[in-house]
């Protein structure tokens, strides 16, 4: 299954074994059919923007659009522009007219993500949108009117902020017509086999590779990782394990877990900068699989000072793995034996 065949997943396509996903996605069906306003909660990754796609496909409103919005890190001039629109003139660099999301995703589904991330004026601002449909454009007095479907999400607990003063009640009210809850994949043990299996034929796909089967021992690591973070991490792991992999069988050394994710504890919030690596390299624009694996690679490889036998365990892999992967990256003669 491709991006654009799970963009068009229904309700009833999700599949699970796991009971707490079941509840979900039957109050999903139930939803949909509805056309009440849902409030998704769920930990980072687990899906949510996943799910109110498949709700808007599943709905009348699947022939309208389906308009993604994410709500944090934005100025409010930016946010309202964006969402809103805006006239020529507006301010400095607005060249011309822009419809905002409301307008874009009027007789389809508007969805809001990390919503408890708004500032008091935004919320105060899509409240108004959300109760009556009715808004203005940045520099411009006249009404504009939008029926959209609003869906919201957050991973955060919005009782919380409310009760901290940092979230309008009001606004809870009207988003939370209905509150679905994913579940954390942590907790849907019984499912990760077959996602496990449809990421990688996915991956295989997508990367030009033969592989078509993982060894038991391969998938025992998988299914023993807690997954911190989720869905998205899983994702983001078989891709590696893909890049790794020779032939068509996934290898146990093939499967690698990030380290600050499994040392992370759930539910602990990202530094606001992340150190820069003792031998200079820092975050940059390119951002390939094959160029992060290479750096992380070298940065394990520096911290003990070259010698391949302490940078195998700490990669948690054998010797001769190390110096496939080495020759994989072109970073043999960069990096002595001991």
């Amino acid at each position: 299954m491709n991006e654009e065949q799970r963009l068009q997943l229904r309700v009833e396509e999700l599949g699970t074994r796991n009971d707490a996903m079941a509840r979900c996605l039957k109050l999903a069906a139930f939803a949909a059919k509805s056309g009440v306003p849902v409030l998704i909660l769920g930990e980072t990754g687990t899906g949510k923007t996943l799910l109110a796609q498949a709700i808007h496909n599943s709905s009348a409103r699947a022939r309208g659009p389906f308009i993604s919005f994410v709500a944090s890190a934005m100025s409010d001039t930016l946010l309202e522009s964006q969402l809103f629109g805006h006239e020529r003139g507006a301010f400095t660099g607005a060249q011309r007219a822009l419809r905002g999301k409301f307008e874009r995703a009027n007789t389809g589904t508007l969805f809001l993500d990390e919503i408890a991330d708004m500032s008091p004026l935004a919320q105060a601002k899509i409240l108004r949108a959300v109760e009556c449909g009715e808004f203005e454009r940045l520099g411009s007095e006249r009404s504009f009117h939008s029926n959209a479907r609003i869906i919201s999400a957050t991973n955060r607990s919005l009782r919380g902020l409310i009760s901290a003063g940092r979230f309008r009640e009001d606004l809870y009210q009207r988003l939370n017509g209905l509150t679905l809850r994913i579940p954390p994949l942590r907790d849907r043990r019984e499912d990760l086999p077959a996602i496990i299996a449809g990421e990688i034929k996915m991956a295989a796909v997508e990367c030009g590779k033969p592989v078509t089967s993982i060894h038991p021992d391969a998938m025992e690591k998988l299914l023993a990782h807690p997954w911190p973070g989720n869905l998205r991490e899983l994702h983001h792991t078989v891709r590696t394990m893909l890049l790794f992999a020779d032939g068509a069988c996934i290898a146990p050394d093939d499967v690698q877990f990030d380290e600050d994710a499994m040392m992370a504890p759930y539910g602990a919030e990202p530094d606001a900068v992340a150190p820069t690596p003792r031998n200079g390299f820092a975050p940059d624009d390119n951002q390939t699989l094959a160029h992060s694996v290479r750096l992380h690679i070298r940065r394990v490889c520096e911290t003990v000072d070259g010698n391949q036998r302490k940078a195998a365990v700490r990669l948690g892999i054998s010797r001769a793995t190390l110096r496939r992967h080495l020759q994989k990256v072109e970073l043999r003669s960069e990096v002595p034996s001991d």
